[in-house]
């Protein structure tokens, strides 16, 4: 018996573009895609049918209206409709195309064939019903940092990725020269799509967990060169007073799912528990903080 889902489409305005994706990662939909029918571009997510029933889907309707008010922009056409998960799988492979991402990532979806000659780090994703296709601007982000701190393989560094959705940064960060990964996510599909796009890339030493922070905590005589989070800054707010105790004197942390007005706040917390911020990108209204131990 499939698992029924929503599939929500909402007809794309650049300008509202990232509203739009935050305010769909936090209704708690699982996946969204970019899509195109007719030379006309639509946004598409899609949401277990178990956890939201009409009444949410008209609220979700209503905010969008809110923000179209706000932004004076046009208003939205939001619809939506019930789907299994043979319909859920095969939107993806409809719409989703490669992407180039910062100066050495390629994504790939696993149904499409990779040139022979390409001079990118080619990640082929599946990413099934799992957060994280490339698409997302916090999924950027995170990437071109990782590009950043991951240049010199031959310090073997041991990362962890929290909240890895389709598993595409810990992949990336193996790619890098990470020598070991240690992911987790509290969704049980974000790990089996994990696990399954590990095997997919032929990558090892990704070591996988459901669960979050707590988890990394038990591990034995364990400290991490770094940490990339990318979630929700709700979330993030949480786990901050305990990465000291899983983190190495001189690591560093990754954090996106930040919205732009969310990262004073987030940075003023980093602070108070002795992390320094490097750095903070912005890509529309989301951004990602780079931060290191104090000394």
């Amino acid at each position: 018996m499939t698992t029924p889902w929503w599939e929500i489409k909402i007809n794309h305005i650049p300008e509202l573009e990232d509203t739009i994706f935050w305010r769909l990662q936090e209704f708690g939909c699982q996946g969204t895609a970019l899509a195109k029918e007719d030379n006309t571009w639509f946004i598409k997510a899609y949401i277990p049918a178990i956890t939201k029933e009409t009444i949410d889907l008209a609220a979700l309707s209503l905010w969008f209206e809110q923000d179209c008010i706000l932004t004076n922009q046009e208003s939205l056409t939001i619809t939506w409709k019930l789907i299994d998960d043979e319909d859920w799988a095969s939107s993806w492979k409809d719409h989703w195309q490669p992407m180039e991402i910062g100066d050495r990532f390629c994504i790939y979806p696993a149904w499409i064939e990779v040139p022979e000659v390409l001079d990118r780090i080619v990640i082929r994703l599946d990413p099934g019903s799992a957060f994280g296709t490339g698409v997302h601007a916090t999924t950027q982000l995170c990437l071109e940092s990782l590009e950043m701190r991951l240049g010199e393989p031959e310090k073997e560094l041991i990362i962890a990725d929290i909240g890895c959705g389709s598993g595409i940064l810990s992949i990336g960060a193996r790619f890098l020269g990470a020598k070991q990964v240690f992911a987790t996510d509290i969704d049980p599909l974000a790990t089996r799509a994990t696990k399954e796009n590990m095997e997919l890339n032929a990558v090892d030493n990704i070591e996988i967990f459901d669960g979050s922070i707590e988890l990394l905590k038990l591990v034995p005589n364990l400290k991490f060169d770094g940490i990339v989070c990318n979630i929700l800054a709700e979330v993030i707010k949480t786990m901050i007073p305990d990465m000291p105790e899983i983190i190495k004197p001189d690591g560093w942390v990754i954090l996106s799912g930040i919205l732009v007005d969310q990262s004073i706040e987030i940075a003023t917390i980093l602070e108070k528990n002795g992390w320094t911020i490097a750095a903070l990108w912005k890509r529309g209204e989301w951004c990602c903080l780079n931060a290191r131990r104090s000394k």
